[in-house]
């Protein structure tokens, strides 16, 4: 009886792993594949109205308007697009994605080391491609992600992966590319529970902020010294120093960002990002002055003051761009299952900030690769980059018609029937069933 229980069991669980499986990794690229007739929408503000284009090997081949070329496509798989719309692959900065499952669940979580600077924790060895939340990305075009450590002041390293893979080494597309800091807080609010009504100063905020000045001089030490024994902390603030790769900075308030801005600058440190940026909008000048990078959180939310015009959280980016600074969009990470809502981001701001679609488009590509210096790989449809496409049935930017019905990663046709639309046929089957 025993054995029989035991059987019955490991069955039950065979099936329930086969039917949350995640969907298999697409299949290298083996023909060259040409995409026509739809209206290709390139990432860099250019739209071709009735397009061809053409990858092999993982990499574009051709991009032209398909009514002034003559293409011999023997030997090419074709893709009909028409009435359809191409875009490059959307990409996620800053995510927690594939570092937390549910977040109410302990053992799901691997996003926060113990202690509060870390910047040797590499978010690659722990990124899991069996998360049930990546298939949800692509269902909206999101094809690439930054993925990053959470908690304490420096968390640790990013590394951008591609989600189309079987493991975190596969999935790699570039690995190690910052460091994050969380600035201190000048200041806390009110807590409501005590009856307090005024914000209070952080007492320990020039302790915290010598913490970050200290790992910065003890890391140039560290390089003129060449001691026999490794500090893994400081060797991995060593291309932050050396400028090799960025410093991303979180920071909401005005007066944290320029502290944080002028502060690192002070140090030496030579490439920043800045994140959050709540307040960013009443620093333009000082942000521009020094030619900083915004990675903008969050751009459904409400205002952050009574006196803040309502829709101010969902034109901050336009109005960034319009001052010349490069402005990308990312989804609090608190919220990540949400993330997917991220074209929809760039789509509230073309509305409200009355920007052109195409120049919000470059919000989650080809402003993000810039931001994170993947340009040269991708952002954009051109000839050289990877054949990182996704085809939609509509408008990517409107959640109405963005219907993802293609998606191409590197040249592999990515799978896009997970486990949330086997859950819509299984239930749907079953109420129609009932109406019969």
């Amino acid at each position: 009886m025993k054995r029989q229980i035991l059987t019955y069991i490991v069955g039950l669980l065979a099936v329930t792993a086969a039917f949350a499986q995640v969907p298999a990794p697409g299949s290298a690229q083996t023909e060259p594949i040409a995409i026509m007739n739809g209206t290709a929408h390139l990432g860099n503000g250019t739209v071709i109205e009735n397009s061809i284009i053409t990858f092999e090997n993982g990499k574009i081949t051709m991009v032209a308007n398909a009514t002034t070329v003559r293409v011999d496509l023997s030997g090419y798989k074709q893709v009909d697009a028409s009435g359809k719309h191409i875009y490059p692959g959307l990409i996620l900065p800053k995510t927690k994605l594939g570092l937390e499952e549910v977040a109410s669940v302990r053992a799901t979580l691997d996003n926060n080391e113990t202690g509060s600077i870390n910047p040797n924790v590499r978010s690659a060895i722990a990124y899991n491609t069996d998360s049930e939340i990546i298939p949800t990305m692509k269902f909206t075009g999101i094809q690439i992600a930054q993925i990053t450590p959470q908690g304490g002041t420096i968390p640790g390293t990013s590394s951008i992966m591609q989600l189309d893979a079987w493991n975190w080494e596969d999935g790699l597309y570039k690995v190690d590319d910052g460091v994050h800091v969380n600035w201190p807080a000048l200041s806390y609010g009110p807590r409501w529970w005590r009856g307090e009504t005024e914000r209070r100063a952080n007492e320990n905020y020039k302790d915290q902020v010598g913490e970050i000045l200290q790992l910065i001089a003890d890391t140039k030490s560290y390089m003129e010294s060449k001691p026999a024994e490794r500090n893994l902390k400081l060797e991995a603030m060593i291309p932050v120093v050396t400028g090799e790769s960025q410093l991303f900075v979180n920071a909401d308030h005005a007066k944290e960002i320029m502290e944080a801005i002028q502060t690192l600058k002070g140090a030496g440190i030579p490439n920043i990002v800045l994140t959050g940026a709540a307040d960013v909008w009443y620093v333009k000048d000082f942000i521009k002055a020094n030619n900083i990078p915004v990675l903008i959180t969050n751009v459904h939310r409400v205002p952050a003051r009574n006196s803040e015009d309502y829709d101010l959280p969902y034109k901050l980016p336009a109005l960034l761009h319009k001052e010349g600074i490069l402005v990308g969009l990312t989804y609090e990470n608190g919220m990540l299952a949400s993330a997917r809502n991220l074209p929809f981001f760039a789509g509230t701001t073309a509305v409200y900030g009355e920007l052109d679609k195409e120049e919000a488009l470059k919000l989650v590509t080809s402003n993000t690769a810039k931001i994170l210096k993947i340009d040269d790989m991708t952002g954009t449809i051109e000839q050289g980059k990877d054949a990182n496409i996704v085809i939609s049935g509509g408008d990517i930017l409107d959640m109405r018609s963005n219907i993802i019905v293609a998606s191409y990663i590197q040249g592999r046709e990515v799978e896009l029937h997970a486990m949330q639309q086997r859950l819509y046929e299984k239930f749907k089957e079953k109420y129609e069933s009932q109406m019969d």
